[in-house]
């Protein structure tokens, strides 16, 4: 993907699961769980004012959209602090020292006390309305490729709650994740291309794992990007789950908000005025009593109806192009109503006719709206209050367009792109926590932390080459992998395994592997030790092992040993192998005439039916044999 001719400014959030003991306020495990919950309870929350008297408007926002939460709990992952039923107990000093050390990895300076604030979040992802988060350190620097990174802020917050369902009017979450210690990184904004994003996450996350003290896994890490562009605005996206998706996601943004500006430049063209976007909505239902668009018919015959928008001078500008297929202006607006409204999304003259909608309904609308050439209009089919609220948010970003982009929160989607969730925080959000005593950062405990700091990346690059005879880009790629720690603790342990194939095993198959579509994260240490410790033995072959991760990535409760029995990988003893050997030498007389001529045919014959039962070595050695008693 090529580099954006714009400059641009990126500031990079890594988050990150700390792998401790317990959770930040309480002594309940950091581990998740996929056994049916034990209660359930709902909640309705409510923004709060600051200490000042104001109100967040994103908090207000989410406020207005009026959903319920059901929350999911059980026994073993959360209790009643989660629940918010009982004050949390003083910050996890584990949590506080995994914190430190990273801090000290990016010569950053630690605060003299770590005071706990409150930041207001009221989508139903913590049970309390707010999530707890505290300054750790300051005014890092790291230096990567040359380059010279500002980090301006090291913290340590809680995990929020995991969304389980979603509905109209109700969102569902499990609250075994929160709670869970969470590092937050903040970098200055002071990247200018998507490459160079991508070089920084990576290099912050290989920080993070140099502690040895940090979840491994999808959901354990997520990057957030604050975006900006001249004459854009900042926007800030959250939850890049995939460091591969961190530069196309800046290059999305970029070339969305470029093109927002193109739509702004346009509008001046048509000169449209805020006072031109008219709040003038027309009932359409009837239009719509025989219509066969499914979305339409069901919400008249639940007594619903269909309202109109003429959008003046705004035709053909709905159907633009973000940036990416499938992203259009008119998504924009759809995405706003839904938010706000919680409507199912909005129909626009540029996508039309389809879904059911003709041609002859499209052509009534608009003698209807009073539509001319250059007009557009949206249709929303739903109870009235809610149609209403729903064209009143088009309206509103119809009018936003008129100056360009919006500043905005939005949401990291699977493709790289990234769709509208609420208005930018303000700083009314923070304020401070009273149940938490402040916890004091000593000068010993600094002294401490400095005397046991572990190796940075770069060390640890130098030193896996040197001690397990691994080349550069082995190394390299086991210190930006989640494995490294793994990694040492198999290849000490292993007594017929080379340091070199388990590295492969965890870096370049286990990554294969994941692309293929397989949760080999999700498999433990514990299992992935014992599945190398069988190959260490000759319980399987080395060419079998990828077939167990797939096997066990599926039943990652289960031992692997069972795997070895259901896929039929046991090792052939060598009596089995000359048995097939000599089976296929019997069926194919012709060819083992030709003596050693014949042996690239007969091993590949021979390799396709005992491929990750035996050592190919051992099968050349013994194909050979018996070809030169034949001649």
């Amino acid at each position: 993907m090529s580099e954006p001719v714009h400059p641009i400014k990126v500031g990079l959030e890594i988050h990150r699961q700390l792998d401790t003991d317990h959770k930040l306020f309480c002594s309940c495990p950091t581990q998740l769980t996929e056994e049916s919950p034990e209660n359930k309870f709902f909640r309705r929350l409510r923004p709060t004012q600051s200490e000042l008297g104001q109100v967040d408007q994103a908090a207000l926002f989410e406020f207005h959209r009026g959903k319920g939460i059901i929350y999911e709990t059980d026994h073993e992952t959360s209790c009643l602090v989660e629940m918010d039923e009982e004050p949390p107990s003083r910050i996890n000093p584990e949590a506080i020292e995994v914190c430190l050390t990273a801090a000290l990895l990016m010569n950053a300076k630690p605060v003299d006390e770590i005071h706990v604030m409150r930041k207001i979040v009221i989508d139903g992802s913590n049970t309390t309305g707010f999530q707890r988060t505290s300054v750790v350190a300051l005014d890092g620097v790291l230096t990567i490729d040359g380059s010279t990174i500002p980090i301006d802020q090291i913290s340590l917050e809680e995990d929020a709650a995991r969304k389980t369902s979603q509905a109209r009017d109700t969102t569902g979450y499990r609250i075994d994740r929160l709670g869970i210690p969470l590092i937050e990184v903040t970098t200055a904004p002071v990247l200018h291309s998507p490459s160079e994003v991508e070089r920084v996450a990576l290099a912050i996350g290989n920080v993070l794992r140099a502690t040895r003290s940090v979840k491994r896994g999808l959901g354990s890490v997520r990057q957030d990007l604050n975006v900006s562009i001249p004459n854009g605005a900042l926007i800030e996206i959250k939850g890049v789950q995939e460091l591969e998706l961190i530069g196309k996601a800046v290059q999305l943004e970029v070339d969305r908000q470029n093109s927002l500006l193109q739509v702004m430049e346009e509008l001046k063209i048509r000169n449209v005025q805020p006072a031109t976007v008219s709040r003038n909505y027309v009932t359409l239902t009837e239009i719509f009593q025989n219509t066969k668009a499914r979305v339409i018919k069901e919400a008249i015959s639940k007594g619903g109806n269909v309202l109109g928008l003429k959008l003046q001078h705004f035709g053909g500008l709905l159907g633009k192009e973000l940036g990416i297929s499938g992203l259009r202006f008119g998504t924009e607006l759809s995405s706003r109503a839904s938010f706000w409204a919680g409507v199912g999304g909005i129909f626009h003259s540029d996508e039309l006719p389809a879904y059911g909608i003709s041609e002859a309904e499209i052509n009534q609308v608009s003698e209807m709206l009073r539509l001319s050439n250059d007009d557009a209009f949206v249709i929303v089919a739903d109870q009235q209050e809610r149609a209403e609220d729903a064209l009143n948010a088009v309206v509103d970003r119809a009018v936003e367009a008129l100056t360009g982009v919006p500043e905005e929160t939005r949401t990291a989607m699977p493709d790289g792109s990234s769709r509208f969730i609420r208005p930018r925080p303000g700083a009314a959000r923070m304020y401070p926590e009273t149940d938490v005593p402040s916890a004091p950062v000593t000068e010993s405990l600094i002294a401490q932390l400095k005397s046991k700091l572990p190796e940075t990346p770069e060390e640890s690059a130098k030193r896996l080459g040197k001690e397990y005879s691994l080349n550069q880009k082995l190394s390299e790629q086991l210190v930006d992998s989640d494995y490294l720690g793994l990694f040492e603790r198999t290849a000490k342990a292993s007594t017929n395994t080379q340091p070199s194939f388990i590295a492969t095993m965890l870096t370049e198959t286990c990554k294969s592997l994941e692309r293929e579509g397989f949760a080999i994260h999700e498999i433990s240490d514990e299992k992935m030790a014992l599945i190398f410790h069988l190959v260490d033995l000759g319980t399987i072959a080395k060419e079998a092992m990828p077939d167990l991760l797939k096997w066990q990535a599926k039943k990652l409760d289960v031992d692997p040993t069972e795997g070895i029995k259901e896929l039929g990988l046991r090792m052939m003893s060598q009596s089995e192998l000359e048995k097939i050997i000599d089976q296929h030498l019997q069926k194919n007389r012709k060819l083992v005439e030709k003596g050693p001529s014949a042996f690239p045919s007969l091993m590949g014959s021979i390799m396709s039916e005992v491929r990750g039962k035996t050592d190919p070595k051992v099968v050349t050695e013994v194909l050979k044999k018996k070809l030169l008693k034949v001649a």
